[in-house]
């Protein structure tokens, strides 16, 4: 079966990804009156064995995030730097390519899933390189009204198909498929 190129991420309604500092306390700010138990992120990891991110997304993960736990075990990890002097955890390998021949050569490979995990910087290549098999977008119900936003920098146009909604404690999820 061939491997999915998946973007799954959440954005404010407006579009951003992060504050304009790269926070993203808005993602647990969410009130609900009566949640309700949700196991998508689950059920999505399950399908994935290779993560790709950033530099930046990475350091903001392993210093910030989740310094303690590195949320990705189990899973390839590839990180896209320049810089030679990062600590690498268990299963994380530093690239210095391009994230579409990166893409290319994992996409050759027997595997599961590749997901990515950053924001504009890292999809708008591949969005131009049309190597994104689904857009799972997660809409927290906030206005950031500046940010970091998702496309920035994309100058491509692309038509998607939408294959899925769901509403979960106050989310909405998206999925559009190429």
């Amino acid at each position: 079966m061939k491997r999915k190129v998946i973007l799954y991420i959440a954005v404010s309604i407006d579009g951003f990804i992060a504050d304009t500092q790269g926070g993203i306390d808005f993602l647990g700010e969410v009130t609900v009156d009566k949640p309700v138990s949700d196991d998508s992120y689950e059920r999505f990891y399950e399908t994935i064995d290779t993560v790709v991110m950033g530099r930046t997304t990475y350091q903001q993960v392993v210093e910030e995030l989740s310094p303690d736990h590195y949320p990705y075990e189990g899973a390839k990890s590839y990180v896209l730097t320049t810089q030679q002097h990062l600590k690498a955890k268990e299963g994380v390998q530093f690239v210095n390519a391009s994230v579409v021949s990166l893409i290319e050569r994992l996409l050759a490979e027997e595997g599961g899933d590749i997901w990515l995990v950053g924001g504009a910087s890292l999809i708008a290549p591949l969005i131009k390189a049309d190597l994104i098999d689904e857009y799972n977008l997660t809409t927290v119900p906030v206005i950031l009204g500046q940010g970091i936003s998702l496309f920035e920098g994309n100058s491509t146009k692309r038509q998607l198909k939408l294959k899925e909604i769901t509403a979960v404690n106050g989310m909405s999820s998206q999925v559009y498929t190429r």
